[in-house]
């Protein structure tokens, strides 16, 4: 395998991220490693590791179609072929999002031990905090359990699993349920919770969803989150409404600002209220009412 690094350095913390959100959401295909880190006082420096066998690309000129504005310079080399996806783990650094603090294993013995750590290391599940529709739900659900007890909480799509842990580290006495239609997803999560001691506190289930019958059962949920993507979260509106409690409470992202006004109004006519309506690097995180 013939493998490129595209590397530029930052002086805007913001445009790193945004750029990174960019190659792995609308450069096609993604690059198969990706880390953006600190690198040095007031500089970020992205890198982006991409297979060259099925033919040259310059991710520089990809970002510029999609980009406004300009971007620092890109240098591009040949390197040695490695496991880049176990490289770019490695220069994850950790990430605080409200009282929670998501680490790697890398960081274990540098991150001080607490009930708010979570060890999540990027792998083939979606959810490692350093994606901003992942940070959104988090400082959510930071936020929302300072206010209120939630008891009977469902994480659908969960992913990595990292939004389950983090529910059972901010409500203690919460029922928890973790769902994802893909089965690596599910086998990523069960470990990463088993890794984080909550095998007792959370149920995950591999299926369709609200279709599978464990999650239908334990309907209306009064915190449903759903990091997923607009286009199934519009689907999906109908049936979130009658799985969510009156006066429960439903965080959607996995939006990106732009669709935010649609599913928005998908969501109002199903008898949700929007109480609130964060951005983070170009992503949309909602938070509804259910009345």
């Amino acid at each position: 395998m013939t493998v490129k690094k595209f590397a530029a350095d930052f002086t805007d913390r913001s445009l790193a991220h945004a750029t990174v959100n960019a190659l792995q959401d609308f450069v096609e295909p993604p690059p198969d490693a990706l880390t953006v880190f600190e690198n040095g006082p007031g500089k970020w420096r992205v890198e982006a590791y991409v297979d060259l066998d099925s033919g040259d690309r310059n991710l520089a000129d990809e970002l510029a179609q999609i980009m406004e504005g300009p971007l620092p310079e890109f240098t591009a080399e040949i390197v040695p072929d490695l496991n880049w996806v176990a490289v770019s783990q490695a220069a994850l650094p950790p990430v605080r999002a409200g009282r929670f603090t998501i680490h790697g294993s890398h960081d274990r013995n540098r991150v001080a031990r607490g009930p708010n750590t979570i060890l999540i290391d990027a792998g083939e599940a979606f959810g490692t905090a350093h994606h901003a529709t992942t940070l959104g739900c988090l400082l959510a659900i930071d936020r929302l359990s300072r206010s209120r007890a939630y008891e009977n909480i469902l994480d659908l799509g969960c992913g990595s699993g990292v939004l389950s842990i983090a529910a059972t580290k901010a409500m203690p006495h919460a029922r928890v349920i973790a769902a994802d239609i893909d089965p690596k997803s599910v086998e990523v999560a069960t470990e990463n919770v088993r890794l984080n001691g909550a095998s007792r506190r959370i149920a995950l289930y591999e299926g369709d969803g609200l279709a599978h019958p464990e999650v239908r059962s334990r309907a209306p949920y009064d915190l449903l989150i759903a990091n997923i993507l607009a286009g199934p979260l519009l689907r999906l509106a109908p049936a979130l409404a009658q799985a969510v409690t009156t006066g429960g409470t439903l965080v959607l992202s996995g939006i990106l600002i732009p669709q935010a006004p649609e599913v928005i109004a998908a969501y109002r006519t199903q008898d949700f209220a929007l109480m609130r309506h964060d951005r983070h690097t170009g992503w949309s995180a909602l938070t509804f009412e259910r009345r």
